[in-house]
Parts: structure tokens; sequence; C-alpha cells
């Protein structure tokens, strides 16, 4: 319903209830003659007269369906272009490019947007995902839930010119051109009913340096002989299935992995973690070497475990797994 017609039919609800001229046009927020006119038209034509009466002026003759028709098929290949312009189509099809811009507004037609989506082919995929969104929803009693995993090759990218402060009436600058001075790996456990993150940096990503940050996290939650399990969330690296990672597992029967489906790591709630940390640390961030990186990436840690918060999931893996049907369903009709 448009907001006009409800703001009208709210009028004559509240006339009904005997409420007075003055009072209703004070709750609905519009003038009491306002409120007079749409009574009169409701007496005189009922529901009919709230609807909106013929607009002066010449007709519109332009058709939105056929712009938003011409606009979902792709540009001829002599244009050299992927995807339609407002100008561009209004000069094939005649019309304003304003008109054109209309039409995609009224249609919710964006062509200059794009999106990405991959659809997981594991075979296991209903298995995994009722299994990690199980574990998120309804962990074991006496465990702690903890999502695992690495974030590779952070540059430490210093830039040519020191950066110009914030100042009113301007952003934060600095140049568009930077040194590197090499990569760092930040291995991040994410205990999600308190938000606390159990970090490592290393200069590699090999499995060798995923079973030493594993036997760190072991350390960081010991047993003390109450029988407490550690459940990790990770996600199909080579590195996280080697035989060496694998023994260890299997002579550390207390902790249990649970692995996330394959192009499935967006379930893994660390990812969402290492997005705050890039964008609060590192993506902004001047660094004079690697070891200046690593430096800023413990404090930002060290901070975040002083004000983290759990990590909540929501989502049932009932509605993710329709979601995805859906998806691919329309997909395979297009």
């Amino acid at each position: 319903m448009r907001a006009g017609l409800a703001q009208r039919a709210r009028i004559v609800v509240l006339a009904a209830e005997g409420m007075s001229n003055t009072a209703i046009a004070d709750k609905v927020g519009v003038s009491r003659q306002t409120v007079v006119n749409w009574r009169g038209r409701y007496q005189r034509s009922g529901l009919e007269g709230l609807q909106d009466e013929p607009r002066s002026g010449r007709p519109r003759h332009i058709d939105h369906r056929a712009i938003v028709a011409a606009t979902l098929k792709p540009p001829p290949k002599s244009l050299g272009v992927t995807h339609w312009s407002s100008r561009l189509l209004a000069t094939r099809l005649r019309v304003g490019n304003a008109t054109v811009a209309r039409a995609w507004r009224d249609y919710g037609v964006q062509p200059w947007r794009s999106q990405t989506f991959k659809f997981s082919t594991d075979p296991q995929l209903v298995a995994k995902v009722t299994d990690v969104v199980g574990l998120y929803l309804a962990p074991p009693q006496n465990a702690i839930v903890l999502c695992v995993d690495e974030k590779s090759q952070i540059q430490a990218l210093d830039r040519t010119q020191k950066m110009l402060p914030m100042q009113p009436g301007l952003p934060e600058r600095r140049t568009h051109d930077y040194v590197r001075h090499g990569t760092t790996t930040l291995f991040a456990a994410l205990e999600i009913a308190t938000g606390k993150v159990t970090s490592a940096v290393k200069p590699r990503h090999r499995h060798q340096e995923f079973l030493a940050f594993l036997k760190q996290v072991a350390r960081a939650y010991p047993d003390h002989g109450t029988g407490q399990e550690l459940h990790l969330v990770m996600d199909n690296y080579a590195a996280h299935k080697r035989v060496e990672v694998r023994d260890w597992l299997a002579a550390n029967p207390r902790i249990q992995v649970h692995f996330t489906p394959t192009s499935g790591s967006w379930l893994n709630l660390v990812e969402v973690w290492f997005g705050i940390i890039e964008r609060q640390a590192i993506h902004r961030g001047t660094f004079a070497s690697v070891k200046d990186l690593n430096t800023k990436i413990r404090a930002f840690i060290d901070g975040w475990n002083d004000r983290c918060h759990p990590f909540v999931w929501t989502k049932t893996a009932e509605d993710i797994l329709k979601k995805a049907n859906r998806h691919q369903t329309s997909e395979t009709l297009h």
C-alpha cells in the first residue's frame, strides 16, 4: 500500500472512532483542511474517493517496462561496453536519460552494480552446514567453541609521504603510492561465547605454523581435569588436513574439528572478525616494517580482548539451505 493511501485510510478510521478533525490532524501529521477534504471525499465516493485522481498535463507515453526490458538485454558487441549507462541507453531508445533513470529507479534496476556468488559443490553440504550451525546455536555442555583460520599475505605497506591528518571539513589524506616491506600471516581462534581472540603472527603459512598454533590454543584453554572439550570450526585448507595435524588431533581427543563446506568458509565466524581488524587496524595503517605491522596487530588484539563481545549466530541450517536452494533454482532457470 502506498504511504499516501495508508494515511488517508487512517484519517477515515480515526473519524469513524469519533475523533475530531483537529485531533486527527495532530495525530496523523497533516493540516485540518486535509482531514476535512479526505473525509468529504470518502463520504461522497467511499473507498474509491481515497484514490488519486487523474493528474493534469500530458499523459506519459513512454513505457517504463520497455526501457527496463531493453536494459536487461546485453548491449550490442559493437558498443564495446559490459552494461548500459542511462545516457547510452537513452541515445539508443531516443528518450531522455532522466527518463531512463526514472524507469530504473521505479523498477529497482541498477546496471552499474554487480555481485559475486559461488555455489558449494560439497557432497556433504547439508551435513556440514547442519553440524556447524548446530554448534553455534546449541553448543555442547562443558565445551568451548572456537572458530579458527588464518589471514595470510597481510602486507606491511608504508606510504611514500607522511599522512595528512583529518581536519574539520577534510578527511584523512594519504599518497596513492606506497612501499612494500613484506608480509605476515595472522592465525586467530575466536571464542564465539565471549568474542575473545587467541592469536599468533608468523612469517609463513604452512602446516607447521598451523600445528604450532593449535598447540598454543590448547594451552590457552587447559582441561584442568574437568573434561572440557574444544570444538574447532575450520575450513578445508590443505594445511588443516595434513597428516601431522590429523595425528596430533587424534592424540588429543578433547579437541574436535568441524569443517565448513567447500566454498562455505563464510560460515566461519572468525571471518567476520578478520573483516573488523582489516577495517580498523590494517587497511588504513602505515607500517615501516613487518615487525611494525606485527606489533600493531598484537596491540589491536589486546585492545579487542579488553572490549570484546559475543558473536551471535541467528540463522538456522534450514534457513540457509532453503536460501541456497532458491538461488540454485534461479540460476538453473536462467
